[in-house]
């Protein structure tokens, strides 16, 4: 099986990526686990490819390894597009996930249930020390609804409704979520990209 670094602290995302990647042969392992540094990679680009291409261009040259990066986000029309590449710090640099969805949820609260249409947008960027480079984008349409609902999941899932379901990503079991989720929409087609280039 073969070892892959990933450029996000974010235990949620990883646990997410490796139950998903670990089927198709590959193991993903933090950067703390790597034993790299833990400063962080300013996320200042206009676009999810931009980030995940900063972050995983950013691990690679400290560890000099193959390397997965995901940037991702909620993407609500109604507010024109927030929070978009600002998901994960929506509400100040210091927010949590209560902090962010209490301001989302301020600001959609006027629109009705049918307007608050959006989509979770995730951008999987892998990169190898050889210069291969593969990006993969998935994402997954639905609903905000106004409170949250679920215990599963993290970020934005307790007020996001799939389209086609009932239930927010956090009332899904991980392997529900996994399976309609934009994540696996992406992993599954980096798995597409690798398979064509015979990575795996």
């Amino acid at each position: 099986m073969e070892t892959i670094i990933a450029a996000s602290r974010n235990s949620g995302k990883i646990r997410e990526m490796e139950a998903i990647t670990s089927c198709f042969g590959i193991k993903i392992i933090s950067r703390d686990e790597a034993g790299l540094p833990r400063d962080e990679v300013e996320e200042d680009g206009e676009t999810f490819e931009e980030n995940s291409f900063k972050k995983a261009s950013y691990i690679m040259e400290l560890s000099a390894r193959p390397v997965i990066a995901d940037d991702s986000g909620l993407v609500v029309d109604c507010i024109d597009g927030a929070p978009g590449v600002y998901s994960a710090r929506f509400a100040g640099t210091d927010c949590d996930d209560r902090k962010n969805n209490e301001k989302l949820i301020d600001l959609i609260k006027k629109f009705s249930y049918q307007k608050r249409t959006g989509r979770f947008v995730s951008v999987i960027t892998m990169l190898y020390p050889d210069g291969r480079k593969f990006v993969a984008r998935g994402e997954a349409e639905g609903h905000l609804i106004l409170e949250e609902k679920g215990r599963n999941g993290f970020g934005y899932d307790p007020l996001f409704v799939p389209l086609g379901y009932d239930r927010t990503f956090a009332e899904m079991s991980p392997e529900e979520k996994n399976r309609i989720s934009h994540r696996g929409k992406a992993l599954e087609k980096l798995h597409g990209l690798l398979a064509a280039e015979d990575r795996l």
